[in-house]
């Protein structure tokens, strides 16, 4: 009878290590998802940021430079030539 509850001792000695063994890899795994969820939700953010990037990019590619077109020497002659005036006025009284 001895052998029999020596037997049944380890058996239960055994299942009890592998339950600890199985709870540690449950944790285990819970953490890993916890760090995937996370590299997920970064994984977006990256792609949606490199998808507006792009966009941008392209954007200011194809968008035409309109400061090409004004011409600023025909300002500038007109107004030079009005604070000439208003100095030499002064100088002729």
């Amino acid at each position: 009878m001895n052998k029999v509850q020596d037997k049944f001792q380890d058996l239960v000695s055994e299942i009890k290590e592998q339950n600890r063994i199985i709870k540690e890899q449950n944790e285990k795994m819970k953490e890993d998802k916890a760090g995937k969820r996370i590299l997920w939700i970064l994984a977006i953010i990256g792609a949606v940021a490199a998808i507006a990037g792009i966009a941008y990019a392209v954007y200011r590619y194809l968008t035409p430079d309109y400061l090409e077109d004004f011409d600023d020497d025909d300002y500038e002659d007109d107004f030079d030539d009005y604070f000439e005036d208003e100095d030499e006025d002064p100088e002729k009284k």
